[in-house]
């Protein structure tokens, strides 16, 4: 079963790393994200990667170019300013006969179980299932009315579930995708008016790196674990 791992936006809110590199490629306790991310998957048994490249891809390429440690990696230039759903468009002729594959972000790292949401999003035959994760707000959340009229207010409001990529996507989540449209804000809501996007709870470790701070958090995660990969 394959794996999807975008990996081609520009990352501009780190860009004291970014402007030399992808953001996949930031190291994180010697390894890159990428690679902290397909061992992910490969300690579960999927060892089979497509990096969706876009933003500096022949990086990625270069550092891949005599890898042994995994099965396969294919590394495919899919735009430069391609949407997320673009890109995963882009590879169709690589997927085509996977009844379902993984995707998620280049960016995010967790401790979920693979095989159990595999097994989950059989078991609810749906088109496409979606790791959510709980996350305090950055930022108070004001909800009001047509007439600005105040109705609730939560000042950095905790346990909101966000989407947290690790994405199963059955072989159909072709007829949802466009050639340069957003998988979040125009495949998702398709899925959802359709009925066909399910959530999988995740309530363990999940971090993603946006910027320095969360560089540092996860940077954290690893000296707490004795500097070992715990993926």
């Amino acid at each position: 079963m394959k794996t999807v791992i975008l990996a081609g936006g520009k990352g501009l809110r780190i860009f004291e790393e970014t402007k030399i590199k992808p953001k996949p490629m930031i190291k994180i306790a010697g390894l890159t994200l990428l690679e902290h991310i397909m061992n992910i998957y490969k300690s579960y048994g999927h060892d089979d990667f497509i990096i969706c490249g876009g933003y500096k891809y022949k990086y990625i390429q270069d550092y891949f170019k005599n890898n042994k440690k995994y099965k396969s990696i294919k590394i495919i230039n899919t735009g430069l300013n391609t949407e997320t759903g673009g890109r995963v468009y882009n590879i169709k002729k690589h997927l085509i006969n996977e009844e379902n594959f993984f995707l998620t972000y280049g960016d995010g790292l967790s401790d979920i179980n693979i095989n159990n949401l595999l097994k989950y999003h059989k078991q609810n035959n749906k088109i496409a299932t979606v790791s959510v994760v709980k996350k305090s707000m950055n930022f108070g959340v004001i909800k009001f009315s047509s007439k600005k009229l105040v109705q609730n207010f939560k000042e950095k409001p905790k346990d909101q579930f966000i989407n947290g990529g690790f994405f199963v996507f059955s072989n159909e989540i072709f007829d949802y995708l466009a050639k340069n449209k957003s998988l979040e804000y125009y495949t998702m809501p398709k899925l959802v008016k359709s009925k066909k996007l399910i959530a999988y709870k995740h309530s363990k470790f999940w971090q993603c790196l946006d910027n320095s701070k969360d560089k540092k958090i996860l940077e954290s995660y690893f000296r707490n674990k004795n500097g070992k990969n715990k993926f």
